[in-house]
């Protein structure tokens, strides 16, 4: 059984691997419009459930977006998209991870700070 870490690094290179293979000029039009509309769909506030309703809205997010993924990985062709993962697993290596202990006290600067103004 995989572990959390090993199943988030995964994620993590399937996505980096997406994000270049949008940019890849032999990906199809279709395959470039389904992953700008997962990232679209997973980055904005509009839902198909609101989050602030109890268990769907978080739920449409658990559904969604992995299926999204899985479509946007299935209409990419093979080439393209095993170029494309080489490429994500060398970007991902060659990244300090300096950088993600900064975004992550950036965000909880700002839920301390918004904490403090709710209080």
């Amino acid at each position: 059984m995989k572990s959390w870490t090993e199943r988030a690094r995964r994620l993590r290179l399937e996505l980096v691997a997406l994000y270049l293979a949008a940019r890849h000029p032999q990906t199809p039009w279709y395959a470039k419009l389904v992953v700008a509309g997962f990232v679209v769909y997973a980055v904005t506030p509009v839902d198909l459930f609101p989050d602030a309703l109890p268990i769907l809205g978080l739920v449409d997010d658990l559904i969604f977006v992995p299926i999204a993924i899985a479509l946007a990985i299935r209409f990419v062709p093979s080439p393209v998209l095993a170029e494309c993962r080489l490429r994500a697993h060398e970007r991902v290596a060659a990244q300090p991870r300096v950088s993600w202990w900064l975004i992550g006290a950036v965000w909880a600067l700002f839920t301390a700070a918004g904490i403090a103004l709710y209080l």
